[in-house]
């Protein structure tokens, strides 16, 4: 059944592709950024625990799977079913626990295999494969992630928190000089070090800092929201007051 109705979406973008003016003009560029939106639609609807949006997220991802599988097709580069093949494949190849005859005692020697499957599919690096494009909090995560897997890693916490404090002494003594450069390059290690110890200690900093965004958001609205029923705009405000509606906002948000 779930085939059947795989194939009617594949065969839907296939005529589109063939009948519809605006779908037959789009490349595998023009409809990167859509994708890219896509996913993040998705994220936030994870974030927000809606599973019927959710729902309807995932099927936006896989229509831009289908849509990128098609244009690719029609240039003979590979097709959805070279792509269903390549991952169900892959998946097989990277679980010798699960498929094949290899013992494993804990997810840390999963994930050392895994990588180690990876580097004997040919990378070069452990560290290949994070992309460029990430957001750089993000991507910090997964450099750090991916060399843990292989054993570069501390073995305490109390060890990463000193580094923390190590770098958060050096950032700010060069933060008193006027060499922007060395000060660029501080902060950097300094954040470096803060990711690593939220890793260490199984926090996800994109989700940490993506919480404290909307939190943040929701107190300014707070602020917004009481200055305007007093007949008065964020730029008529000052500081003390704004403070004050702030602390405010803390019992509520």
């Amino acid at each position: 059944m779930t085939g059947e109705k795989f194939q009617k979406l594949v065969d839907v973008m296939k005529r589109l592709r063939t009948e519809c003016p605006w779908d037959q003009e789009q490349t595998h560029d023009s409809i990167k950024a859509a994708t890219l939106e896509e996913t993040h639609e998705l994220i936030e609807a994870i974030d927000e625990k809606d599973f019927s949006e959710m729902k309807g997220e995932l099927g936006d991802v896989l229509l831009h799977i289908v849509f990128h599988s098609q244009i690719a097709s029609e240039s003979n580069h590979f097709s959805i079913d070279e792509v269903i093949d390549g991952i169900t494949e892959k998946l097989i190849r990277r679980h010798p626990h699960v498929f094949g005859d290899t013992k494993v005692k804990d997810n840390d020697e999963i994930m050392y295999n895994w990588e180690k499957i990876k580097l004997d599919e040919g990378r070069k690096s452990v560290l290949d494969g994070i992309p460029k494009a990430l957001p750089q909090l993000h991507r910090s995560f997964r450099i750090q992630e991916k060399a843990s897997k292989v054993g570069f890693d501390w073995d305490k916490k109390e060890k990463v928190w000193d580094k923390v404090k190590e770098e958060i002494n050096e950032f700010e003594q060069v933060s008193k000089t006027n060499d922007s450069q060395k000060i660029e390059e501080e902060l950097g290690d300094l954040l470096f070090s803060i990711v690593n110890y939220t890793r260490f200690i199984g926090i996800n900093p994109e989700n940490a800092l993506r919480t404290t965004n909307e939190k943040f958001i929701k107190r300014f609205a707070y602020i917004e929201s009481k200055l305007e029923s007093l007949g008065k705009k964020i730029t008529e405000s000052n500081l003390e007051e704004m403070d004050k509606l702030w602390e405010e906002s803390k019992k509520l948000c």
